[in-house]
């Protein structure tokens, strides 16, 4: 079996990236209001929300996602080059790819596809960089 190499702390920081990316992607200075209209949410139905409970379980699925993207670029010849064009491929040729067959079945509008599908490619393509820089 070969080594796989990973750095526990680079895949941390993808964790609290996935967090920090969705703050900004999903906020008033981005897609908030897109994605409002594209989910039909009101701000009551936001503010109802427990945000303890959803972080939370966002930052451990966000922990096992980028541990999942770091055991596949744990080859010792991963760079930063290759770490972003794995993510890439990942968040837009996988996850992008699937999420939109799922929002087609749903009849979700374009947009909803676009905002949700643009915050996945973003963030894998950026967590492989991460991945592929922060080797030592």
């Amino acid at each position: 079996m070969e080594n796989i190499y990973l750095n526990h702390w680079a895949v941390l920081a993808c964790a609290v990236l996935s967090l920090a990316l969705g703050a900004l992607w999903y906020s008033p200075l981005m897609f908030l209001n897109g994605w409002k209209t594209a989910n039909n949410l009101t701000e009551e139905q936001l503010r109802a929300n427990n945000p303890a409970k959803t972080f939370g379980i966002t930052f451990v699925l966000a922990l096992i996602t980028s541990y999942n993207l770091a055991f596949f670029l744990g080859d010792d010849k991963t760079d930063m080059a290759w770490g972003a064009t794995a993510g890439f491929l990942t968040g837009f040729g996988f996850c992008s790819a699937i999420f939109t067959i799922v929002a087609l079945f749903e009849l979700r509008s374009l947009k909803y596809i676009l905002i949700n599908g643009g915050y996945i490619t973003v963030y894998y393509t950026l967590a492989g960089l991460i991945l592929g820089a922060w080797r030592g």
